[in-house]
């Protein structure tokens, strides 16, 4: 009997019952937390707003939560709705996404992410609003201007609702223009307007120069670009600036200068061949 007592792993049978103990006591210690936290009153409300836009702020974050779901400083966390915050918050047009959740010391955290907009259009009938990065329509507010590109002119298509997506191609290839040249330190302090002239052609306006810049659509951006900077480093110098009315690019490998002399119309059309 003895020698079987002596045979028996006391160690592994002390480390067994260590993490016994162990789990016993992260179980009670789980359950006081849960209780806690279920009796726990919010002390504090601390609201983020991120993005590089500033639509809203911390105070339209806050003034919404105390009109829709009341004073939640000292409401026990359990009755606190986080889902429907999130919900909620989420349903504004200026915000992509929203975070809610409390946390031991009985804080609410809402973090929000607001929308980016990369386009101001304005249509044919005074109508206006932004785009997105996601495509989205974003109404105008007189709170806050964002620096973007503003297009306008023949423009058809308006605005019904927020975040509504675009359906006509004209205003597809005004933001396709946009996203193309973003980031691109030539092209996005040189385009200061984008322009659709009666025949729907898009037209760039030039911060340097008079020139009406005619691109057509959104195909083949980059021989188009590359053509117009031809026409900037190797027409324009020989010719001057007052040269010329209008640079058109819509037709693939050609460069169209135009100028009007009286009721004559001059135009100089060169054949490329782009590599």
């Amino acid at each position: 009997m003895l020698k079987k007592v002596q045979n028996i792993p006391w160690r592994i049978v002390g480390y067994v019952c260590l993490a016994f103990i162990a789990l016993v006591g992260i179980g009670m210690l789980m359950g006081l937390v849960k209780k806690k936290d279920v009796n726990q009153p919010c002390t504090a409300m601390k609201v983020v707003v991120e993005g590089k836009e500033t639509f809203i702020d911390q105070k339209d974050i806050s003034e919404l939560v105390k009109n829709k779901f009341g004073a939640v400083v000292g409401k026990p966390m359990i009755d606190i709705p986080v889902q429907q915050m999130e919900e909620s918050l989420t349903e504004l047009p200026y915000v992509s996404s929203a975070e809610v959740h409390t946390d031991m010391d009985g804080v609410l955290h809402i973090a929000v992410q607001q929308r980016e907009v990369i386009l101001r259009v304005i249509n044919r009938d005074g109508q206006e609003y932004y785009i997105d990065t996601k495509g989205a329509k974003v109404p105008v507010t007189l709170k806050y201007v964002p620096h973007v590109l503003v297009a306008n002119g023949n423009i058809a298509e308006g605005y019904k609702q927020a975040l509504d997506t675009i359906h006509t191609q004209v205003v597809k290839d005004l933001v396709k223009i946009v996203d193309h040249v973003r980031g691109d330190a030539l092209w996005e302090n040189q385009i200061v307007q984008l322009y659709v002239n009666d025949n729907r052609d898009i037209e760039i306006i030039p911060r340097l120069g008079t020139q009406q810049l005619i691109l057509g659509d959104a195909n083949n951006l980059d021989g188009k670009l590359k053509r117009l900077t031809i026409f900037y480093k190797n027409i324009l110098p020989k010719v001057g600036e007052g040269a010329y009315e209008k640079v058109n690019v819509k037709y693939d490998d050609q460069i169209i200068c135009e100028r009007k002399k009286g009721w004559f119309l001059d135009s100089l059309q060169m054949t490329m061949k782009m590599n």
